[in-house]
């Protein structure tokens, strides 16, 4: 009789995923955060549940660090939940290779989307870096597959750090510019995305019923000694950039196909 192939033992975290997301309330948390930040009592407001046990399975989830959390920077007493998209994807990955070595992380194909382009608007309260950077990065990530604009309530000026950052990624700021959001309001997008807390409590209502979303980015701009904003802008960076390619590997709300998008970043210069 031939011996059985033996595969690898599964890492500890691979083990206690397959435990945690074995719950339901879990499991339906980990979805509800997967596109857009929420509080606490949002959280308990979507799952009817009280909120010492939504708070027990947030706990669970943050201590395989599947969840993120950090204060508000609209209201200190607001705590903003968010899923760690490069943990869960180095996570999914390895149970996916544990079930079976040749289990990938395979997709549906891309389709040409030039002629309906998804169409994405990031908003914050001055334009200058959090949304900037989203903006550039999702034009050089979605090329003329995605229409993207960013626009401030309080709009100042392009902050230089943002321009040097994605100058390092080799990322185009040519067409950046702080703007009103009052250009945009009336205008109908598939994705209207909020990087900033206290634009999110403010933030207009838009035409069409696009996907909100908010994601709780920190204002690197807020930092006060200079190496510490500029390593805040480096985090921002890399975290906008997480989220936004996981954004575009979403099949387009239209179209319900997989947009024909660059996958891959170049890296800062060592």
């Amino acid at each position: 009789m031939p011996r059985a192939a033996m595969l690898a033992s599964p890492s500890p975290d691979v083990v206690q995923l397959f435990k945690v997301l074995a719950d339901e309330t879990r499991l339906e948390i980990l979805r509800l955060l997967a596109l857009t930040d929420l509080r606490v009592g949002e959280i308990v407001a979507h799952l009817g549940l009280p909120q010492n046990a939504v708070s027990y399975h947030l706990k669970q989830l943050r201590r395989l660090r599947l969840l993120r959390d950090h204060r508000s920077s609209a209201d200190a007493r607001d705590i903003y939940y968010s899923v760690d998209l490069d943990h869960l994807q180095a996570l999914y990955a390895a149970a996916g290779t544990f079930l079976h070595p040749g289990m990938g992380l395979a997709t549906a194909p891309a389709v040409d989307h030039r002629e309906r382009p998804l169409r994405v608007l990031f908003l914050c309260t001055h334009n200058s870096a959090r949304s900037q950077m989203a903006e550039a990065i999702t034009r050089h990530l979605g090329g003329d597959q995605v229409e993207v604009v960013s626009a401030g309530s309080e709009p100042t000026t392009v902050h230089p750090l943002t321009v040097e950052l994605l100058d390092e990624w080799g990322i185009d700021t040519s067409r950046l510019d702080a703007k009103g959001l009052d250009r945009w309001v009336g205008q109908q997008f598939d994705y209207v995305i909020t990087v900033c807390d206290r634009i999110r409590e403010n933030c207009p209502t838009f035409p069409g019923e696009p996907r909100l979303i908010h994601w709780s980015i920190p204002d690197p701009v807020e930092i006060a000694e200079e190496e510490q904003r500029r390593r805040a802008f480096a985090a921002a960076r890399h975290e906008i950039s997480t989220r936004i390619r996981h954004l575009l590997s979403l099949p387009h709300p239209a179209t319900g196909q997989r947009l024909q998008i660059r996958t891959r970043i170049p890296s800062p210069p060592g």
